[in-house]
């Protein structure tokens, strides 16, 4: 079976320097899925269950944890007029406070797709949310408003759903879709956009010129390649690889389009010195080599592959390979990105768009009927330790946050607190 070997030259590290104990944006504190932390390995809805709190609506939207508070975002009502930033006690549930932004007019979505969607993100004294035509909003950790941006409007038959990153005193954005899709980073502190890089689409809002769905729901990444800090990207056709300092494309590669459609929803996965893509609504699976400029669509990309699963939550990397969740059908695999080999694969609980997360030596795969699988990485099959479901009848399609020695999971109907 093949390795990744890194090159001595080559450095990876993905953004985000926190707390041990901090869960900080989507995806962790390093935005790949991965901690060092250790977490419970067994509960159910009444078993290691340290605290729940009802939320006003359901959302996909998943939760952080910075400073000993847990923050999300939910809708207050079923048109998505109020939208809210909670912010809970980690040790007790409690809720610290809240800050509410309002839109006058009903925006479209998909009913698998509340309002809310997106995770915010963290760091120091500042959390930073996005709430799409409500804007870009950034307060400090005990509720007071530092700025907000309106960005303009956001329109899509299916809703918005990207979250902000954060890294050192930027915050980086992909707003799509809608009418002005752009990639662009702004001043932590003053909300002053640095720098925004529209990219160039056709058709209608949500249809390509070949009357198929477009769009890009894709939470951007940030890693070092060499003495490059790039911001990984996928759009609705293409992956883009642009410069942090400044906004330039460093490289692109095409290949997410497919017959079905422009669409991507997952995010890049950085695996040694492969960039490992699936694209949307049953997409291309694509394995890019770093290290190029410009277009690197035939000396770069390694391998792609069509009609993959319905992809939705992001894989994370273990000794050079992708372990990833699927949404239809409801899959789990282990995949080489090198060659994009599919080693196994196995049927899950149920569809899952939330990310697989790792944690110490177990990785989490939480599906929409809200069981998580936890199992250890191997390259020769599924080597399961349990199953943990927390609502017989509930739903979930963010993805576990962990910190401190525990879960937060957020379903349609509550926020838990997992642990021992």
């Amino acid at each position: 079976m093949l390795r990744i070997s890194l090159i001595a030259v080559l450095c990876f590290s993905l953004s985000g320097v926190a707390n041990g104990a901090d869960w900080p944006g989507f995806r962790g504190p390093r935005h790949n899925g991965v901690t060092k932390d250790s977490a419970p390995a067994k509960w159910s809805g009444d078993e290691n269950i340290l605290w729940k709190v009802p939320l006003p609506h359901p959302g996909n939207g998943s939760p952080i944890v910075v400073d000993g508070k847990v923050l999300l975002n939910s809708a207050e009502d079923a048109e998505g007029k109020i939208r809210s930033l909670f912010c809970f006690n980690a040790q007790t549930g409690k809720q610290l406070w809240k800050q509410t932004v309002t839109i006058s007019e009903k925006m479209p979505t998909h009913k698998t797709n509340p309002y809310c969607g997106t995770t915010p993100a963290a760091k120091g004294n500042r959390v930073v949310v996005w709430h799409a035509s409500a804007g870009l909003h950034c307060y400090d950790l005990q509720g007071k408003k530092i700025w907000s941006r309106d960005l303009g409007e956001y329109r899509h038959t299916w809703g918005h759903g990207t979250s902000p990153v954060i890294d050192g005193d930027r915050v980086f954005l992909n707003t799509g879709p809608g009418k002005k899709v752009m990639v662009a980073a702004f001043e932590l502190e003053t909300g002053k956009t640095i720098w925004e890089v529209v990219e160039p689409q056709n058709g209608t809002l949500d249809r390509n010129e070949a009357g198929k769905y477009k769009g890009s729901w894709s939470t951007p990444i940030i890693t070092t390649y060499v003495i490059s800090r790039q911001l990984i990207s996928i759009m609705p056709t293409r992956v883009v690889a642009y410069d942090t300092n400044n906004g330039d494309i460093i490289w692109f590669c095409n290949g997410v389009s497919h017959k079905r459609g422009d669409l991507s929803y997952s995010s890049a996965v950085i695996a040694g010195n492969i960039c490992y893509v699936t694209g949307g609504f049953k997409g291309p699976s694509l394995g890019i080599r770093l290290g190029g400029k410009g277009d690197v669509t035939e000396s770069h990309r390694l391998w792609r592959f069509e009609n993959q699963p319905q992809n939705i939550g992001t894989g994370v990397v273990v000794d050079g390979l992708v372990y990833r969740s699927n949404a239809g059908p409801g899959i789990l695999d282990c995949i080489d990105p090198q060659t994009g080999e599919v080693l196994w694969k196995e049927r899950g609980t149920g569809n899952y768009w939330a990310s697989i997360v790792k944690a110490g030596d177990y990785l989490y795969a939480t599906a929409q009927d809200t069981t998580t699988i936890v199992f250890k990485a191997n390259p020769d099959r599924l080597e399961e330790i349990s199953r943990n479901q927390l609502e017989t009848e509930g739903t979930c399609n963010a993805t576990p946050a962990i910190s401190d020695g525990k879960i937060y999971i957020r379903t349609f109907s509550h926020l838990y607190a997992i642990g021992k």
